[in-house]
Order: C-alpha cells, then sequence, then structure tokens
C-alpha cells in the first residue's frame, strides 16, 4: 500500500492502491474522526467512479451517513467541510498527477487537513492489520448536497474590476472549470477548458514547464496581459506576466501583500514554506507582514497558519492559504486576488513583470532533484561541507535544512512523496549561484553517487 503519504492517500490506482483500500479508508472514517456524517467531492479523474462508490459503500457499511458534493474542486470540498460544520470529508483526486493516478485527500472538522502523522497512518495500521469491517446493524444513507451554491457566491465576494484587463487562462482540463467562466466571464481567452480526467492536452501540473508552453504562446498571441493555469483539482494555481514568462510561484505571495496589507490594511503573520525566495519577506515586512517559515504541504501549512492565525500564505508548489478560507488553500481564490492587484497595477501604470521585478532580487536555481538512497548522509554532508566555509546567518532545520549566508542561502530536503532529494539554492549573482550549484552536484554525485 505504497498510496499512503505525509499529506493524503495517492498513487497509480489499480498498483498503489485498489478499490478494497477505498472501502476500507470510508469504513474505518467515520470511527477516525468521530463523525457520523461524511462529506464528499470528487474529480472527473477514469477511475473516481469506482473509487465513489467503494468509498461510499465503505462509509455507510459502518453506519455513517454520506453528504455527496458530486463532481468537486479540492477547496470546494474544504469550503463544505467548515461552512456545514462537517467532521470529516474526503475529496477523490490525485492532484496534479498523470491520468493513472488517482487518490483521496481527507479532512476533519474546520477543514483541517488529515495527513500521515494525524490519520492516514492509523488507517494504513487498521488495513494491514486485517482489521475486521463488520456491516453496523444500520448502515447509512447517502445523500445529495448543492455545495456550489454557496461556495461561488463566497468567490464572487471578491472579484474587483477587470474591465482593463486582458487575461489568458489554461483550465488544464481540470475541476477549475466549474466556475472559471462564472467568475472570469466570456472575455478571457481559454484553452483546455473542457473537464477530462484522461488530460488529453497536457499533465494537470503547471510546475512542469513543456505544460505551461500553451499559455505561454496564448499569451503571446492574445496580448494578455496575465495568464492562468490551474492543476487538475484547482487547489494550486500559477500565473505567466505579460511576456510569456512564468513567474515562480513563491514571488506570487509577495503579490498577495498588496491586496491584504496594502489595500486592507491588515496586520500579522503571512506563511511561506521552506522553500521560499528571500525576496518574499524583504518585500512584505515594510509592508506590515511578519513572515513565518514551515514545512512544505498543506498538511503542515493549514496547521501553522491557524495556529498563528495568519492572514495568508503560499508555497512554492503553487498553493496559496487565506485566513478568509478557513486556513485552507484556494487556486481559484488566490487567482481572484491576484488578478484584482494586476488589475489595479495596470491602471496605475505597472505590468505585472514590472511589478515581479520591484519583487525578485535574487537569482534562484528552481528545485533540483537528485536520486539517492542515503538522504539523510547526502543533507547532512551538504549542509556541513558549507557551514565549515561559511558563518551562517540562519539556520532551520524541519524539512531538511534551510542555511543561509549573507550573499546566498539552500533548501536541502528529501522527497515526501518520491525518491529524491529536492535542492534549491538563491544567490546575489549568477555566478555565485552557479558556483554553487555545481559545488552540491559534486558532493552528491561523487559520495553518494546522485543520479
Amino acid at each position: 500500500m505504497g498510496a499512503f503519504h505525509a499529506y493524503d492517500i495517492r498513487g497509480v490506482y489499480n498498483k498503489d492502491f485498489d478499490r478494497d483500500v477505498a472501502y476500507k479508508v470510508g469504513y474505518f472514517l467515520p470511527e477516525l474522526l468521530s463523525a457520523d456524517k461524511v462529506l464528499v467531492g470528487r474529480d472527473a479523474r477514469v477511475s473516481s467512479d469506482e473509487i465513489h462508490e467503494y468509498l461510499l459503500k465503505g462509509i455507510t457499511d459502518a453506519g455513517a451517513d454520506v453528504y455527496d458534493a458530486g463532481l468537486c474542486t479540492t477547496p470546494m470540498v474544504y469550503f463544505g467541510t467548515a461552512f456545514y460544520g462537517f467532521k470529516a470529508s474526503v475529496q477523490i483526486t490525485a492532484s496534479h498527477n498523470p491520468a493513472e493516478y488517482n487518490g483521496m485527500k481527507v479532512s476533519r472538522e474546520n477543514a483541517l487537513p488529515v495527513g500521515y502523522d494525524t490519520g492516514l497512518g492509523q488507517i494504513r495500521q487498521w488495513i494491514e492489520s486485517g482489521r475486521e469491517s463488520p456491516v453496523a446493524e444500520k448502515k447509512g444513507q447517502v445523500h445529495q448536497i448543492d455545495v456550489r451554491k454557496d461556495y461561488l457566491p463566497f468567490l464572487l465576494k471578491y472579484k474587483e474590476d477587470w474591465s482593463g484587463l486582458k487575461i489568458a487562462m489554461d483550465v488544464s482540463n481540470g475541476m477549475a472549470s466549474l466556475f472559471v467562466r462564472e467568475i472570469f466571464g466570456d472575455s478571457p481567452a481559454y484553452i483546455y477548458e473542457d473537464m477530462d480526467g484522461s488530460f488529453p492536452n497536457h499533465e494537470p501540473n503547471p510546475l512542469v514547464q513543456e505544460n505551461v508552453e500553451d499559455l505561454k504562446r496564448l499569451v503571446a498571441e492574445t496580448h494578455a496581459d496575465l495568464g492562468i493555469i490551474f492543476d487538475g483539482d484547482a487547489d494550486r494555481v500559477m500565473f505567466v506576466d505579460e511576456n510569456s514568462r512564468f513567474i515562480s510561484p513563491d514571488l506570487m505571495i509577495a503579490v498577495l501583500g498588496h491586496y491584504f496589507l496594502e489595500e486592507r490594511g491588515e496586520r500579522g503573520y503571512i506563511h511561506q514554506d521552506i522553500r521560499s525566495s528571500k525576496a518574499v519577506g524583504e518585500y512584505l515586512t515594510p509592508m506590515g507582514g511578519t513572515m513565518n517559515t514551515w514545512r512544505v504541504g498543506r498538511a503542515y501549512a493549514a496547521l501553522k497558519l491557524r495556529e498563528l492565525d495568519g492572514v495568508f500564505g503560499g508555497e512554492l508548489a503553487g498553493h496559496y492559504y487565506f485566513r478568509d478560507f478557513y486556513y485552507s488553500d484556494s487556486g481559484l481564490l488566490a487567482a481572484i486576488l491576484i488578478t484584482n492587484v494586476v488589475a489595479k497595477m495596470k491602471a496605475q501604470g505597472v505590468s505585472l513583470s514590472q511589478l515581479i521585478a520591484r519583487i525578485e532580487k535574487y537569482q534562484n536555481s528552481g528545485e533540483i532533484n537528485f536520486r539517492i538512497e542515503d538522504k539523510l548522509g547526502a543533507m547532512n554532508a551538504v549542509r556541513d561541507y558549507f557551514m565549515e566555509q561559511e558563518k551562517a546567518t540562519a539556520y532551520m532545520d524541519f524539512d531538511g535544512y534551510r542555511v543561509e549566508f549573507p550573499d546566498w542561502w539552500f533548501n536541502i530536503r528529501p522527497s515526501n512523496t518520491e525518491p529524491y532529494l529536492r535542492f534549491l539554492c538563491e544567490a546575489t549573482s549568477r555566478e555565485l549561484l552557479d558556483e554553487k550549484v555545481a559545488q552540491v552536484r559534486k558532493i552528491l554525485t561523487e559520495q553518494f553517487g546522485a543520479k
């Protein structure tokens, strides 16, 4: 059962997990979360219907009721969980993964994420131990629920005047297609708007640059001010500027500061993950934000933002979290708020590329993946090598290591979902950046046989 991960259950369907696992997840979930009713949504992947059938059977056999929301974005299920007061919910999705993948994202009361350490590991243990799952004397019932009727108005209340803006949008054949026309109207140039869980045009992962190429071309062809691309379940969103340049998602955390800190005048914590550019904090602190850096992934970010009562936050992977949204992430809400900022900036004669140029002060390597067996040994070797050479100005030892020096910094961390060690660094010059990346490659290949 290789589908149980730090953040969710996810893998190749009928290889990493199957309908029997879906059934048992459904069966054990009400007990795990002390829930007598469970909200369930699903994406449009080919395997989602079968998983849905067996998940619902498991929940109802355990004696709990199902409130079936049908086809949903993942944030729509988060919204429904908190808004209607469910103690448990499941979204059937594999998010940005290829079509052969599927999975389940589980939430508890207030849309708090359930990760491996907070419940999924227990379910896995119950399944692997062969714990019995007798059918309850009184089986649960399945009810239909319309979350959309409350979720769409919630999103629309954030929409401002975009009449002076040209928008290009790639919906990635994913779940954002449920809402984009009603939010953005007919004026944007759309591609891959039809919901199709086989993802015929490109994989629904905007972090892979080849998946963004069609949007870049569309921006150029339509002379758009802003390009927007969603992942498969619409919990993530990424952006392209008017020059068809992909913008690193962490820099958009800084852009959101114009809405929350400048326009609304809010003050408080802003969350970023351990991979985020130093430029984000340097831009937001003078605006009144207090930066908090924490581990990668919703299972950690949403909990941390709630713990701090933070205003908003984001991650390098394109998740954006909002106190306004139950401390959860929503790709559509992020897209609305960032479009608001871009529209206002254009009215002042500032393009998106010019705004990003104000924020982006460093050369960045992006995440580089190394396939390595001894991940901990490799991480320690890289850390020790540089800390012996130069005095660190900051050191973080959660989610791998983040070590900062006067002119550069790096993060090295093990992947939670793949057999890789991930390295990212940032420097004040391209020459310094290239030098540090080359040194890391040398250490990892010569000492640890990195591929």
